[in-house]
């Protein structure tokens, strides 16, 4: 291989303070300018030695398998610490001053990412050419995007392939992670257990399910859409379908952004934060909202949504779930009709219904009947290969809802756990 001089690097000049990198480059000067000896050959090979130390390192921490330095570079790569990855973040696209500079960058990169790592640091250890460590990570996104770069028959067709990579998954964080939750300061933290919940096992409330999608497809495609409030029954599937809705498109470029109630403060701040990541949209979703009597934090929210001077970012949606239609508390003393309460019960009534009014699409969801939680019931035992009678199941499932709190979809797959793991 023909070590080409990473020095000159420009969009991905960032990579130079890689410690790998720098090393790859000592390595291939000190090659270049001293001949060969004795006091030659035991520096190179002190040099090789610190590669692949610092290869092995960069590998076990981060769980990076397979022929490692053309995976590490892909790493780099993909985690976006470039021009072009932060200009498509901040812009959502590229223009072709971008792919042509980017383009003189593949032309340095792409002959480390074509061969061995051995043969890269001339040093015998095959091992490096496909490692295994202790924790392997299962980065589809970084493992594809090295096959279809090396796959790539021109330099044009790789820089095209890499900036359609960030305009489609974005890069760091934003490309591993389906799910945020907000951390001090309304910094973005990752969520790396985020459960996958499939839209076609979330039964019933089909007019719902179909509102809700449909309200979703449209906020993807740039058509006009709706904050939305769901409540209703506990244990329904609310949290579930937005999940799932966040599973769905991830691909298309949508992340959630999970946001609690002692966090309202920072809404603010984490919609300014959103509005400059144009390559993605999200969803800012509140679980379980609700407030009691005396609690002011809801006004934060209601600024946020429609009231404030900064308008609400074209690219958030907010989503919320509620076990109350009106989230805020209502007491008997709201209510009073003597004379002297007027005033105050209208504005109190007013009060409590204006954060709700402020979501375009409440969708609620009932208790369901004995039958659609039965159908849960099966349908779920049924992905576990376990299929009941009529008789059966309407007696177990029967049975389970008498002992517990009623029946939802919640207790109907805590039974489905039960049965399994005792059957």
């Amino acid at each position: 291989m023909k070590n080409t001089d990473l020095r000159n690097l420009v969009v991905c000049r960032d990579l130079l303070e890689d410690p790998v990198i720098q090393k790859i480059i000592e390595l291939v000067e000190f090659r270049e300018k001293y001949p060969s000896s004795p006091a030659k050959n035991r520096m190179e090979s002190f040099l090789q030695s610190e590669v692949a130390a610092l290869l092995i390192q960069q590998a076990e921490k981060l769980g990076i398998s397979g022929n490692l330095l053309p995976a590490y570079i892909v790493h780099l790569l993909a985690e976006g610490g470039n021009v072009a990855a932060r200009t498509i973040e901040a812009v959502g696209s590229y223009g072709k001053g971008l792919l042509d500079s980017l383009g003189d960058d593949m032309i340095l990169l792409l002959p480390y990412l074509k061969v061995k790592t051995t043969v890269v640091i001339g040093r015998d250890n095959p091992f490096l050419n496909n490692y295994h460590p202790a924790k392997k990570e299962q980065n589809l996104f970084e493992t594809n995007l090295l096959q279809r770069l090396v796959e790539m028959k021109t330099i044009t067709s790789a820089t095209r392939h890499l900036l359609r990579h960030y305009e489609k998954w974005g890069s760091g964080m934003m490309a591993r992670y389906t799910a945020f939750r907000i951390g001090a300061g309304g910094t973005l933290i990752g969520i790396a257990d985020f459960p996958v919940f499939n839209w076609d096992d979330l039964l019933g409330y089909e007019d719902q399910k179909y509102k809700l999608l449909t309200n979703t497809q449209n906020f993807m495609e740039g058509r006009p859409a709706n904050n939305v409030l769901l409540t209703g029954a506990r244990g329904t599937g609310k949290s579930t379908g937005v999940k799932a809705l966040a599973a769905m498109f991830a691909a298309d470029g949508l992340r959630l952004i999970q946001i609690g109630r002692d966090q309202l403060e920072l809404v603010a701040p984490v919609l300014e934060k959103l509005n400059e990541i144009r390559s993605k949209k999200f969803i800012l979703f509140f679980d379980d909202l609700s407030f009691d009597e005396g609690e002011s934090g809801y006004k934060y929210l209601k600024s946020a949504i429609d009231g404030s001077v900064t308008a609400q970012p074209d690219n958030v949606l907010i989503y919320a779930t509620s076990n109350r239609r009106h989230l805020l508390k209502e007491t008997w003393s709201d209510r009073n009709d003597a004379l002297e309460a007027e005033v105050y019960r209208q504005d109190s009534a007013n009060e409590s219904i204006s954060l709700s009014d402020r979501f375009g699409l409440i969708l609620h969801y009932s208790t369901p009947s004995q039958e659609e939680y039965l159908q849960i019931i099966d349908h779920e035992l049924r992905k576990a290969g376990v299929h009941l009678s009529k008789e059966e199941l309407r007696l177990e499932g029967v049975r389970w809802e008498m002992e517990h709190s009623g029946r939802n979809g919640r207790i109907a797959n805590q039974f489905v756990k039960w049965y399994l793991g005792n059957n």
